[in-house]
């Protein structure tokens, strides 16, 4: 019949090892979907489909993010999988990949929500990282196999993502952008919503600083975020050897960044306002600076970001 050649491949395709049909009476149809007003009725998932049910935060952000937003968002997404949240995005160029590569980084599963049928990998470009979100943690569609990228898929993609999620966390975005379609998504469906500021010059700050403007939750570290969702289920990690030099290290950098602003600062006014020794200052700017959070001016040293 007509109906038949309409599903066989999805049925061909649901006959692959590690590849999965979830209907809404499936008991591993995440839970976190099923009040949304338009649920999938099915789900089609490659990799580890227990991961559906397990907490999860949403990063996302711009598709040509800054320097600076690309490290953030790869920085929070390794480190809020070591504290045992799963990271879920869309696989998008910028912000996205970078949270799904901060994942992978931390040895963590993540989850990519895809706005194709899972036959096909958008973008292109994303070939080798949908496969290792494949084998290390899932790719997610509601789009039948076949389906191409069409324009109208994303948002529709978008509610599944912050469905998902306790949470969102939007890193860098224009103010009509569909990563902000994504927070707005998240609020109305009882999720938090998280913004990162930067810089006022950035005009993709625009999106995270008029969330913050109508509620959003300010964050500047992992705690900002972890604090605000009590339910987390928190990984404890054993010390390793050298974790004291890491702590005392972060320590003297956060104590440099608080002296330093869009206003050019020197290494005399750093050593005088911080404390440190010049020895102590001056490495801590060059790893700062390798780090792309700071630049070197004639004046002194700026923000990047």
């Amino acid at each position: 019949s007509a109906d038949a050649s309409l599903v066989a491949p999805d049925l061909h395709w649901a006959s692959r090892p590690g590849n999965h049909l979830l209907s809404l009476i499936d008991d591993n149809y995440p839970d976190q979907l099923k009040p949304l007003a338009d649920p999938p009725p099915v789900l089609y998932v490659q990799g580890d489909v227990s991961l559906l049910t397990r907490q999860q935060l949403a990063i996302v952000g711009s598709r040509n993010p800054s320097v600076g937003a690309k490290q953030d968002a790869y920085r929070f997404a390794k480190d809020l999988s070591q504290q045992g949240l799963v990271i879920t995005s869309g696989m998008a160029m910028g912000v996205d990949a970078q949270a799904h590569l901060g994942a992978l980084e931390a040895g963590a599963p993540t989850i990519a929500v895809c706005g194709t049928g899972l036959d096909r990998v958008y973008p292109s470009t994303h070939r080798v990282l949908a496969q290792q979100i494949a084998s290390r943690g899932a790719l997610v569609s509601e789009l039948p196999i076949g389906s191409a990228p069409l324009p109208g898929n994303f948002p529709k993609r978008n509610r599944l993502i912050s469905g998902l999620s306790l949470g969102v966390l939007v890193v860098e975005a224009g103010v009509k952008s569909g990563t902000l379609v994504t927070a707005r998504l998240a609020a109305d469906q009882g999720r938090e919503v998280f913004a990162l500021p930067s810089s006022i010059h950035n005009p993709l700050a625009k999106g995270p600083h008029s969330l913050i403007k109508q509620g959003a939750a300010l964050v500047e570290n992992i705690e900002d975020i972890l604090g605000a969702l009590p339910s987390v289920d928190r990984v404890a990690k054993p010390a390793l050897d050298g974790d004291n030099d890491t702590k005392k290290r972060r320590t003297n950098a956060s104590e440099l960044l608080k002296y330093l602003s869009y206003n050019a600062v020197n290494i005399d006014e750093l050593v005088e306002k911080s404390g440190l020794s010049p020895q102590v200052v001056t490495q801590e700017l060059l790893s700062l600076e390798l780090d792309n959070q700071i630049e070197k001016t004639a004046c002194g040293y700026i923000l990047t970001r």
